[in-house]
């Protein structure tokens, strides 16, 4: 049976609460210095109550992923709809994510401790983050639908998650990056798009099939390289 809609709402706030105040928390005090105790303390909820909604900070850090990926897939939606040019589209889409990630640019540098623990489920290839990390790869693959530049068709299974790959170098880059507004950032953003793009249409060119065949005798041994290949869980 469903909850009333003002049980409901009341609980969203709670969840809402619990999550804002444990990310200042992540900020203020580091990921692993902060507990569940602490957060439930300064959102003014009991213990249980916290652990009613996240049953760890690992579930807590994987609400936040949720979040942000929703927001920046609302974010790139103008992109997508606006521009067809493959560069462009590129461009738009990661500038639109670090632009939602910025604000807690400390938080994402804390976490980079944590997350690039192959075996922790906040690592952006684990299991727990198969969600959104799938949600990045299938809006990849819009972004390569939409766009007028003629993609190989035997990329097309690999490529959305390739350039899911690229933009997480580009955050490892920026989570580094101390340069004013993130300029360093920004550029290799616009030249690595265009690097990209200009690939793509070269090996477009007649001529270029051997290339493109091993290419993706390249990519399918990586996809078949066992089950701990960083392409297999992606």
């Amino acid at each position: 049976m469903a909850l009333p809609a003002t049980l409901a709402n009341r609980g969203e706030q709670t969840r809402s609460l619990i999550l804002e105040t444990a990310i200042q928390l992540f900020c203020q005090r580091g990921y692993d210095q902060t507990t569940m105790r602490m957060i439930a303390e300064r959102a003014g909820v009991a213990l249980g109550n916290a652990y009613y909604y996240f049953k760890s900070k690992d579930h807590l850090m994987q609400a936040f992923y949720a979040r942000i990926n929703e927001q920046q897939l609302l974010a790139a939606r103008p992109i997508l709809e606006l521009e067809h040019g493959f560069k462009q589209r590129l461009i738009g889409i990661i500038r639109a994510e670090l632009a939602i990630l910025e604000p807690n640019h400390a938080l994402w540098a804390e976490l980079f401790k944590v997350a690039a623990d192959p075996r922790s489920p906040l690592n952006p290839f684990s299991e727990e983050s198969k969600p959104v990390r799938n949600s990045c790869i299938k809006q990849y693959g819009e972004m390569l639908a939409g766009t007028k530049e003629k993609v190989p068709k035997e990329f097309l299974p690999y490529l959305p998650k390739l350039l899911w790959l690229f933009h997480m170098g580009i955050i490892l880059f920026w989570i580094h990056d101390n340069s004013p507004a993130r300029v360093r950032t920004h550029r290799l953003i616009e030249h690595g798009s265009e690097l990209v793009a200009l690939l793509i249409k070269l090996v477009n060119l007649p001529g270029m099939r051997p290339i493109r065949n091993a290419i993706v005798r390249l990519l399918e041994g990586l996809r078949d390289a066992g089950p701990n290949s960083i392409f297999t869980s992606i």
